[in-house]
């Protein structure tokens, strides 16, 4: 043998082999408000069974980035999961056109929430007890608006939490609507006891991802829009981000675990999130940190909990040139034109509405918001909803 070979493969039998973890890919995860609900019951269904152009976009939004795990916010729920079938035969299993190749997801999560589910109270203030302001949460039938998960690996359905139920007032610093005029609480006493905090619903999915269990923490918060001075909507949607806040604290049970605080989820399981769970935040959260309407605080104290990573924040270049054009017309934004996730008109512009937030104990080996440049022919697919997917690529940090 030649004495150079030899010396190579000495140097290569002495060299670490890598870990299982570190020769894995990355776990994509993402989330996309998809856009995909009807103001009808069964009008998703229907649209769906008929052929939908904007199920075909999202469709192949998700075929081209191909993410492993991924949130779809205002994806109409129905108790027989008809829509989420028919999404995933009819559109996702198919190649759509400037999609990609048919995307499987084996396992997924769905559940009821608030929106459309009549409350029988005067929510909205309008004197009747029975409009879509009048639900638990906004909408116009139950489930309108609904979440969906979608998993390449195994989902721990006995394991879920969820939230749908939780009084808003249980939280130990719930912003209280209060009428500007009066200084008085907005809302009466018996109703404001009987308020649901999630406009939508709060999950935690353990997701059984090969470096282990992932805890995967999705909401839907409202938009902090659409109300008076009060400022109803503004305060829940702040209240809805916080609820992160106490459940990564796990400040919901007692030191000794064995005495149910306010932290309790619809099976009466009480108590926040293990110190040493790995988590990813996901959702439409419906605050952009600097711009927009909306209380910035609440969003900024969940980028900055001390057990959210730090990491580079997902950008694109087409929501750059959106918000750099809308800077041009007089449109003032003090957030990076590069990190916004939607475009809601001339009137609000770009905004950064969309998370993934991956806990510490991971790394981020990359992320992106698919929001194609004009000139890029994906770019009609920027059609498919006024938000755009969010996704970040993760790996286990190096201890």
């Amino acid at each position: 043998m030649h004495p150079r070979i030899f010396l190579l493969l000495l140097i290569a039998a002495c060299m670490p082999l890598p870990s299982a973890a570190e020769s894995a890919p990355p776990l994509r995860v993402a989330t996309f408000n998809t856009s995909l609900n009807d103001d009808a019951a069964g009008g998703l269904v229907r649209r769906l069974e008929t052929g939908d152009d904007n199920a075909r976009k999202v469709a192949a939004v998700l075929q081209r980035v191909r993410p492993d795990l991924v949130l779809l916010n205002e994806f109409d729920y129905d108790a027989g999961h008809h829509a989420a079938d028919l999404f995933q035969q009819r559109y996702l299993e198919t190649p759509q056109p400037l999609g990609g190749a048919a995307l499987h997801y084996p396992y997924r999560y769905l559940a009821p929430v608030n929106t459309g589910v009549p409350s029988g109270l005067d929510l909205d203030g309008d004197g009747r007890s029975d409009g879509p302001g009048d639900a638990w949460g906004f909408g116009r039938h139950p489930g309108q608006y609904g979440m969906l998960v979608l998993s390449r690996y195994p989902i721990d359905a006995a394991l879920v939490r969820t939230f749908r139920q939780l009084p808003w007032n249980a939280l130990p610093d719930a912003r209280r609507p209060l009428d500007p005029a009066t200084g008085r609480p907005w809302h009466a006493d018996a109703t404001w006891r009987q308020l649901r905090l999630s406009s939508k619903s709060h999950w935690d999915v353990p997701v059984l991802t090969p470096a282990g269990t992932l805890h995967f923490l999705v909401a839907h918060p409202t938009p902090p829009v659409f109300d008076g001075p009060e400022d109803r909507n503004g305060a829940r949607n702040a209240d809805e981000i916080g609820f992160w806040k106490h459940y990564l604290s796990d400040d919901g049970a007692s030191p000794d675990g064995n005495t149910a605080t306010w932290l309790c989820d619809d099976a009466g399981r009480c108590g926040g999130l293990p110190a040493q769970a790995r988590f990813v935040i996901a959702g439409d959260m419906n605050n952009d940190p600097a711009d927009g309407d909306g209380r910035h605080d609440a969003i900024i104290g969940l980028l900055e909990h001390p057990r959210v990573l730090r990491a580079p924040t997902p950008a694109s270049e087409g929501g750059a040139d959106a918000a750099r054009a809308y800077a041009a017309a007089g449109l003032v934004r003090r957030g990076a034109p590069g990190h916004v996730t939607g475009d809601f008109g001339p009137r609000t512009g770009a905004l950064r509405l969309d998370y993934v937030l991956p806990s510490t104990g991971l790394a981020v080996a990359g992320s992106g918001v698919f929001w194609p440049r004009t000139d890029d022919p994906a770019a009609t697919l920027n059609a498919a909803s006024d938000h755009h997917l969010a996704w970040v690529d993760l790996r286990q940090a190096h201890d």
